[in-house]
């Protein structure tokens, strides 16, 4: 559905640089930085190649898109990926089931008929399950270094204050992420530098497919249909009267993880959060997608010395996990049955992801919740 425009409105797309559209580029990275790090370190992914696949779509649904449509790593694979460390055939093969899955859905046009499905609570069960399965992991790394972590915590906590009391990006994860690398550096000297080195082809192993589809790809698929799609495609009505469509937006997704998880990347989404923050912060156009994806592409270079992740105190990252798990727990508190969603997170956090939803469907239908 696309709505007629006003002059102001129809400026709100298309391929514009300006300061605006810098300071909205980033509004992002505060999500995409600590889940790319944390699954790096807990689950040994390789950062520079997760960085490039997230730089690289970024320009292309710049290109593509014309409108500050965020890239993100998908947040269940990366909780789970970082609360119990994964191999990479594991992530893989999620990344591949979920990228043909979400093809065929989008040009099957059936991202409307899923929708009716999966009710809002369950979605919001997995968000808020999510949060304190990260709250829980990011206790370990808070009491390895509490000295690192409180700064991270300080830093941020001014961050997100001053960003809703005024009109600023919140840059709290790279200043963090930069003082924790220049702390790394002054302790043990600069890293070798290394160019990223050509990605090499990912085959799982047989046993990965069965897990994945149980442990990743099942409660990762209601929040990508949710949140990546279904809430982006609504937002994008919202702030630019001019809707991209569930199905399009489903295409995207798969073929960002068809096209990059089997080389290294981590598995990516869209994110209505993603949207509104960038959009916040002054993103209009494709433009502010543009930029994104080169600073992310530069870090992606910066970290092809796997030295460099081992630098940053893992304080750093506790502090981080718990803005990720506020985060994602603030949207999954957005519920319309709060017994289901509370049950869910509970069973999440005793249990696992995968049990907590077969239990929040069967709670839902039973209560009526939709």
């Amino acid at each position: 559905m696309t709505t007629e425009r006003t002059p102001e409105e129809q400026q709100c797309t298309g391929i514009r640089f300006s300061l605006r559209e810098f300071a909205g580029s980033v509004g992002d990275f505060g999500t995409i930085f600590p889940i790319i790090l944390g699954v790096g370190i807990a689950a040994g992914v390789n950062v520079s190649y997760a960085f490039l696949g997230v730089g690289l779509w970024f320009i292309i649904a710049g290109l593509y898109y014309r409108l500050p449509i965020p890239i993100e790593p998908m947040k269940a694979i990366g909780a789970i990926a970082i609360a119990e460390g994964l191999t990479a055939g594991e992530i893989a093969a999620s990344g591949i089931i979920i990228g043909i899955f979400l093809l065929l859905l989008g040009y099957g046009k059936g991202m409307e008929r899923l929708q009716r499905v999966i009710p809002v609570s369950v979605i919001r069960g997995i968000q808020v399950g999510l949060a304190l399965i990260l709250l829980r992991t990011s206790s370990g790394y808070i009491m390895i270094d509490p000295v690192f972590a409180g700064f991270a915590i300080l830093i941020i906590g001014i961050f997100f204050i001053a960003s809703y009391l005024k009109q600023i990006p919140d840059l709290s994860s790279l200043i963090v992420i930069g003082t924790g690398l220049g702390v790394g550096i002054y302790m043990t000297g600069m890293p070798p530098f290394r160019m990223i080195e050509v990605p090499h082809l990912i085959i799982p192993a047989s046993g990965d497919w069965l897990f994945s589809t149980i442990h990743l790809v099942i409660p990762q698929i209601p929040l990508t249909l949710g949140n990546s799609i279904l809430a982006t495609s609504l937002l994008t009505l919202d702030l630019f009267r001019h809707e991209v469509r569930p199905d399009r937006l489903a295409k995207t997704v798969g073929l960002m993880n068809l096209t990059t998880v089997p080389f290294g990347g981590f598995p990516m989404c869209h994110g209505a959060g993603g949207l509104a923050a960038q959009y916040r912060f002054g993103a209009r156009t494709g433009g502010a997608n543009i930029i994104a994806g080169l600073i992310i592409i530069g870090f992606a270079i910066a970290f092809a010395p796997p030295e460099v992740l081992t630098l940053i105190p893992y304080g750093i990252f506790g502090g981080l996990l718990i803005f990720v798990a506020l985060e994602i727990g603030k949207h999954g508190m957005k519920t319309d049955s709060y017994p289901v969603t509370i049950i869910m997170a509970v069973v999440a956090l005793i249990g696992g992801i995968t049990p907590a939803f077969v239990i929040g469907m069967i709670l839902a239908y039973i209560m009526g919740s939709r």
